[in-house]
């Protein structure tokens, strides 16, 4: 379960948020708070992953709460939920460190997407280890986005090419779909589509090896 502090300064759109946020699968509420130094507070318990922060609240500014936390060795990833709309606090919040900026008033199903990009990209990126290619952190960020040039072909998950990029990874010397297939447990057809999309956007080549007479057979091999 993703752990979120909900921060607004009132307290009625707090629990409305809340109670919003509970609808989404994966995700906990553990509080409301209505002030930025209240978040600072509960922050410094070291158990919130996420924080969905207004901007505007008493004692402390959003983008005051937002600075501070990044000056923390550890802290919580934020979405910015606000009403205001004018660039400057779109781009001060980018650059402060949050993640997603969200425009009140909002309907369930914006703020569940915002949400389900944001787990897409914390299960990627939570990963231990060294990444394989320059796809895998541009699928990781792509999570982020809502949509336009990033997104996967139609049918394509980035959870089953994140299980055939690992297959792959655990071949270095390259496998054939059928070989992927049986790893990831899924059709030979399925996973060839994954390594075609993979062999387009330059993370993966396709070598053709010959043995026995016939056609050669298409090894994939991570670059």
């Amino acid at each position: 379960m993703i752990r979120t502090l909900v921060a607004d300064d009132q307290v009625l759109v707090a629990q409305s948020h809340a109670a919003l946020l509970a609808r989404v699968p994966g995700f906990e509420c553990i509080g409301t708070v209505h002030d930025g130094r209240a978040v600072l507070a509960r922050v410094a318990r070291d158990d919130v992953d996420l924080v969905l922060l207004d901007l505007s609240m008493p004692a402390m500014g959003g983008l005051d709460v937002l600075r501070a936390m990044r000056s923390q060795p550890s802290s919580p990833d934020v979405i910015v939920i606000s009403a205001a709309r004018d660039v400057d606090a779109v781009r001060e919040s980018v650059r402060s460190g949050a993640v997603h900026y969200l425009i009140k008033p909002f309907t369930f199903a914006a703020l569940r997407e915002k949400l389900e990009h944001y787990a897409s990209y914390r299960a990627l990126a939570s990963r231990e280890g060294a990444v394989t290619d320059q796809g895998e952190i541009d699928a990781a960020l792509a999570t982020l986005r809502d949509t336009g040039a990033s997104v996967l072909p139609k049918g394509l998950s980035r959870e089953t090419l994140t299980v055939v990029r690992q297959a792959l990874r655990d071949a270095p010397e390259g496998a054939g779909a059928q070989a992927v297939a049986d790893a990831v447990g899924a059709s030979r057809v399925t996973v060839r589509r994954y390594l075609e999309h993979l062999v387009e956007i330059g993370s993966v080549e396709r070598v053709p090896v010959y043995g026995r007479a016939g056609r050669p057979e298409l090894v994939y091999r991570l670059r």
